[in-house]
């Protein structure tokens, strides 16, 4: 059982103050209590990224977002009942009370199970020309490009094994001998990894058509071009917890608007906004598929966006998981010197 001191946090705190606890703990859960230390409900980090999504910023409140329903255990309550409550109710952490319903550990489930690795197939697209980057692609895949003294698939690579997933399929294409031969089957950086070659450009998607290995469980899918510091395991517990069919990663952007902007109704002007700024939600070239979706890809080329309005026109789940971590997306000269020069805050 973990102490809970360093996760605690008043009902009426800001988005900010509940991020900035959850960053300095390992147990990715906060438990909100009252002054007397009375369990209210819990806090993650998929709670928030919903929140910012209904649209709310970091100096909200959690009042509104905090999950008041949460499965609690008692002190001496068996491993194994604990156990089967988390494995059917997708839970990863079980907060602890007394007698009198006050906050006094949490039990991580994690910790009560032997392997912190996961088995989770993570598919790498690395078979891209990288055009826009010439001639700095001449001669090598762009994935294979150097940030911090290393390939960038390297730094990708190693985030997830941080993360504890260690088996991947590096989907190839472009000069992919130089991949194959830099990585081999992965056992120098401690982890698994074998290739899809593809014969002609298959598209963000095609290639998952060409999968060998049976899957029986969620599976990422991300390109290989990205650096970013994303703890990876907060959005596959997201897709979980969500039931969802396909998640896609998604980032907010931004565009000034250098117009003043005229509302109208009709031939009525109902408003004015001097230079407004745009938001809305991009595509951050992440993803976790349920196994089901391999079926409906063909062999040929066939990009993710339009996997997932596939999936979309048959009503299965399809959800976002909002992204606020660093990322930066190595399609320009200019993403990549960015890279270059910021490389420690996404490494």
């Amino acid at each position: 059982m973990q102490k809970i001191e360093k996760v605690k946090i008043l009902p009426d705190s800001s988005i900010k103050q509940a991020l900035k606890t959850l960053s300095k703990s390992s147990l990715q859960i906060l438990l909100v209590v009252n002054k007397k230390g009375i369990l209210l409900g819990t806090l993650n980090d998929g709670d928030i990224r919903r929140g910012f999504l209904k649209g709310l910023n970091i100096n909200s409140s959690i009042k509104s977002i905090y999950f008041t329903r949460p499965t609690i255990a008692k002190k001496n309550d068996n491993k194994n009942k604990l156990l089967k409550i988390a494995l059917s109710k997708k839970i990863y952490q079980i907060p602890v009370v007394d007698n009198k319903h006050k906050a006094i550990g949490i039990y991580i489930i994690d910790e009560l199970i032997t392997s912190k690795n996961k088995s989770n197939l993570v598919v790498i697209m690395a078979g891209g020309k990288g055009m826009r980057l010439r001639p700095l692609t001449k001669n090598i895949p762009k994935p294979m490009l150097k940030v911090g003294n290393k390939p960038i698939l390297q730094n990708l690579i190693e985030k997830f094994r941080e993360n504890g997933y260690e088996n991947f399929i590096l989907s190839v294409n472009y000069k992919s001998k130089i991949i194959k031969d830099y990585f081999g089957d992965g056992t120098e950086l401690g982890v698994s990894i074998k290739y899809i070659e593809e014969k002609i450009r298959m598209g963000t998607a095609g290639s998952l058509s060409l999968l060998k290995t049976k899957l029986n469980e969620p599976f990422f899918v991300i390109n290989g071009d990205l650096m970013i510091n994303l703890d990876f395991k907060k959005m596959m517990d997201f897709h979980c917890e969500n039931n969802s069919i396909a998640t896609m990663c998604v980032r907010q952007h931004s565009i000034n608007s250098s117009y003043g902007v005229v509302n109208l109704k009709n031939e009525n002007i109902v408003s004015i906004e001097e230079k407004p700024k745009q938001k809305y939600f991009i595509n951050a070239g992440i993803y976790i598929l349920d196994p089901k979706c391999t079926s409906i890809i063909p062999k040929k080329f066939y990009d993710m966006p339009t996997l997932f309005k596939k999936i979309i026109a048959k009503k299965y789940k399809v959800i976002s998981f909002p992204l606020n971590e660093k990322w930066i997306d190595i399609g320009k000269r200019d993403d990549y010197q960015l890279a270059l020069n910021k490389y420690k805050e996404y490494i």
